[in-house]
């Protein structure tokens, strides 16, 4: 196939997908990481916890950067300020305790998952690589939503707060690191 033909093909917005998947998955890890670090002062009882759910979003990272190989292609231009910015956002909210990091996964993993879901929908029948890369991660990404959900009640401050910050900020990492 002719690089004109593959551009134009699906393989090009699953190449592109996989790499800002790619970046977003390494961001989880720096917040993941920071908070995990943090919440042995603030939140000791999620330690372990977080810890697992930065060994699966390692394990995510090393799926999409090992598709990102196999096409032959750089990792997101977005990369380095999703490391960057999920490290800050994993500092504040550790040292704001378990509401406030439980609250950022929920948000941050709606946010994911819709978009992985739809990417899914998109890509299923043009790139079944990627569809296959992208739907090994989703029920870890689900776990991570659904037991951080089951730490916090809806309307309580951190919730309040962080859901439409986050929320926002995930969706405008993601816009970026397609557009960029």
């Amino acid at each position: 196939m002719s690089i004109t033909a593959r551009l134009n093909s699906g393989e090009a917005l699953g190449g592109r997908v996989i790499k800002v998947n790619h970046a977003g998955e390494h961001g989880a890890v720096n917040i993941y990481r920071a908070q995990a670090f943090l919440a042995r002062l603030t939140a000791p009882s999620m330690v372990a916890e977080l810890l697992e759910f930065q060994s699966h979003e390692e394990r995510h990272r090393a799926i999409f950067a090992g598709e990102l190989q196999r096409r032959g292609i750089r990792r997101c231009k977005s990369h380095l300020l999703c490391g960057a910015g999920g490290l800050a956002l994993g500092v504040f909210t550790g040292l704001c305790g378990a509401k406030a990091i439980a609250a950022t996964t929920v948000a941050i993993e709606r946010v994911v998952l819709a978009h992985m879901r739809e990417q899914i929908r998109v890509l299923q029948n043009q790139d079944p690589h990627a569809t296959s890369a992208i739907r090994s991660v989703v029920e870890e990404e689900q776990q991570h939503h659904d037991q951080s959900n089951s730490h916090i009640r809806a309307g309580t401050f951190w919730p309040r707060i962080l859901t439409p910050v986050v929320s926002l900020s995930t969706e405008a990492v993601i816009w970026a690191g397609m557009h960029l």
